[in-house]
């Protein structure tokens, strides 16, 4: 039996980031991968996130971020970090050849109005969305051989250029 390819979305602040990224390949690539999260600091998740993700349709209410510890003793195809290096400290993943990093902006540190948040988190989610999409077309090759998995990221793609 063939083993999924697994991958661990790292956020170097909250678990905001990594929670959407969770999600989007998730949903992208439904069941042809195992996707996780993880954080620095997994906080009560915030239910903008949840709406926000709700907006293109992609719900993460049943995902959890699991404690960094436990994915010290496991071992993953890839690990994306999701991070501002230029606020953020970028850890070391040394049990890992293929890491990824994604210089996002923390959206849960721009201060402002409701609404100002929302289309904070709104652009990070846009980015995240095209960082998982081309993610899965260039690292996760097996997607794109017709199956179904391949047929429904075209959709996915299509649908989220739309929104």
């Amino acid at each position: 039996m063939k083993r999924k390819p697994k991958v661990l979305f790292f956020s170097t602040g909250d678990s905001t980031r990594s929670q959407m990224a969770e999600g989007f390949l998730r949903a992208f690539a439904d069941d042809e991968v195992v996707a996780a999260s993880t954080a620095v600091q997994s906080i009560e998740r915030d239910p903008l996130v949840l709406d926000v993700m709700k907006e293109v349709g992609v719900d993460i209410s049943g995902q959890h971020p699991k404690d960094i510890g436990q994915f010290f003793k496991e071992s993953f195809n890839f690990v994306v970090t999701l991070g501002d290096p230029s606020r953020e400290r970028l850890p070391v993943w040394p049990f890992c050849c293929n890491v990824r990093h994604w210089s996002l902006t923390d959206p849960e540190q721009i201060a402002g109005t409701l609404e100002q948040k929302r289309d904070a988190l709104r652009r990070v989610r846009d980015a995240i969305c095209r960082n998982v999409m081309e993610f899965v077309s260039k690292s996760l090759p097996l997607l794109h051989s017709g199956d179904t998995a391949g047929a429904r990221l075209k959709s996915q793609s299509a649908a989220a250029g739309a929104a």
